[in-house]
């Protein structure tokens, strides 16, 4: 698994990182000038593992269905990039990780982080791979939060953005949220002021919570074929416990308030890139009921749009498990995008 690494890594806050790691993977190879490079954002308790079956636990990448030869992001023609963002666990710095000026790891001392941040990261990295413009930006849900920044931040790195399962700001009043998430780990007796490394780690409690977070994605949904509801609430269970056992809490809380500080509403007339906005009818997270207000405000800012609405009964994962339903309008957009290249 490939490292990008920088020092002193200054923060929109001000602080600095004195070291920074992206853990990052890389399908199909770059033409001469780097051209058909497409960036994928993965969501808030995901990884860079965006496609393939090379995990340890031979785990299938989320958007295996979308990245690979003769699929939307063809890896006979595009080069495609996944970097684990700034914050989370999987090999980037986040709180994790050590502190080369303490020698131990961050933990709850990790400093506040913004989505500028988390897109300014994976600029240093694309520069340092030799990209000078994106073909596009593609993401979903947290992902999108991330599509949408770059739109604002660097927006002539990229000539088209898919965002999916998304919005440009943050609907659910994340700050609130983090601290919420905060107060229920601490009442764990393992939290240790939230230095559990030392303690023993946080697992039941971490399962608890990704269980209500796969409930309210829709999860249950792709568990219908099991006849039991006994078997349904074990896998379910199994399913959350996997994750619990891997995912940093003190990362779930750092991206949880970095969610709350993202809205890039009142910049979207910075976007100069071409936008696809993909919404599902099903999903409580992001419906496909707040459409219509997204697009007028893109259109409001004179930026060029368009609109297309999966339904599905799969909830926050229609469009992973059903990409058969959005994926011919991404080609087509897709297509465009590299006419206009020319």
């Amino acid at each position: 698994m490939p490292h990008f690494q920088s020092r002193n890594f200054q923060l929109e806050s001000g602080e600095i990182l004195p070291q920074l790691t992206l853990a990052y993977e890389r399908y199909g190879e770059p033409n001469a000038d780097a051209s058909n490079v497409i960036l994928v954002a993965h969501g808030a308790t995901s990884s860079h593992h965006a496609a393939g079956l090379v995990t340890p636990d031979r785990r299938m990448g989320w958007w295996d269905e979308v990245i690979g030869p003769g699929r939307l992001f063809d890896t006979g023609k595009y080069c495609v990039i996944s970097s684990n963002m700034l914050g989370s666990c999987y090999g980037t710095t986040g709180p994790a990780s050590v502190d080369p000026t303490t020698g131990g790891v961050y933990g709850p001392r990790f400093p506040r982080i913004t989505f500028r941040d988390i897109v300014t990261a994976q600029h240093l990295l694309l520069r340092s791979l030799g990209v000078k413009k994106l073909l596009a930006v593609a993401a979903a849900s947290l992902g999108g939060y991330q599509a949408f920044q770059w739109g604002v931040a660097f927006p002539d790195f990229m000539a088209g953005i898919l965002a999916l399962d998304t919005a440009p700001r943050d609907l659910f009043d994340s700050k609130a949220a983090a601290e919420k998430l905060r107060d229920e780990l601490a009442r764990h007796g393992n939290w240790n002021g939230g230095n559990y490394h030392r303690t023993g780690g946080l697992e039941d409690v971490m399962t608890d919570i990704r269980i209500a977070t796969l409930k309210s994605y829709g999860f249950e949904e792709q568990l219908r074929d099991i006849a039991s509801p006994e078997a349904r609430e074990a896998t379910l269970r199994q399913v959350a416990r996997d994750w619990a056992r891997e995912f940093d809490a003190n990362s779930l809380i750092t991206l949880r308030r970095a969610m709350g500080s993202f809205d890039v509403e009142p910049e979207l007339g910075r976007i100069r890139a071409s936008l696809l906005y993909i919404l599902a009818d099903s999903d409580e997270w992001f419906p496909a009921s707040i459409g219509k207000d997204v697009m007028q405000k893109l259109a409001r800012a004179g930026v060029d749009a368009a609109f297309h609405e999966v339904e599905s009964r799969y909830g926050h994962y229609a469009t992973t498990r059903e990409p058969e339903k959005w994926m011919p309008v991404a080609a087509r957009f897709l297509e465009g995008l590299a006419v206009r290249r020319d």
